[in-house]
């Protein structure tokens, strides 16, 4: 079945490979450019992003063409090679083998995007582990073990 109307938003963290904080100031924007230009081939929307060393958080609009599973996959396998190409970290760049997708109603679209915009000053006060366990509790989520 053919759907015509979606509203399908969801906050996507990325992990640096063991946490490992490569993502520099000056290549930041360009990979945030990438991965916004890699969601938009893949007949999404990007609303906001934010790429902090160790981590990136991104909120899209997704085509209910493909899965989270599936975007995340395309945009994680085309950004390392795009990062290690360029050169834009030292050493070579992966990402974790997992990330995290949480669904997003559309009345929270503001408030998430401040939230990932708001990155630098978040992170002055709380440390990217930290941040992460309340994303688990707020969504009521479990790692699998």
């Amino acid at each position: 079945m053919k759907i015509e109307y979606k509203n399908l938003y969801t906050h996507f963290v990325f992990t640096t490979y063991q946490r490992i904080p490569m993502i520099n100031e000056k290549s930041r924007e360009r990979i945030e450019k990438y991965i916004t230009g890699i969601v938009k081939h893949n007949s999404s929307k990007l609303y906001a992003i934010y790429a902090n060393p160790e981590h990136v958080h991104f909120l899209v609009s997704r085509s209910p063409d493909i899965s989270e599973e599936e975007l995340a996959t395309i945009i994680a396998k085309s950004s390392e090679k795009f990062i290690n190409q360029n050169k834009l970290v030292a050493g070579k760049f992966k990402w974790q083998r997992s990330a995290s997708a949480f669904s997003v109603s559309k009345s929270d679209i503001e408030s998430v995007c401040k939230y990932i915009l708001n990155q630098p000053e978040h992170h002055k006060k709380t440390t990217f582990a930290e941040e992460y366990q309340r994303f688990m509790e707020h969504y009521q989520t479990t790692l699998k073990k």
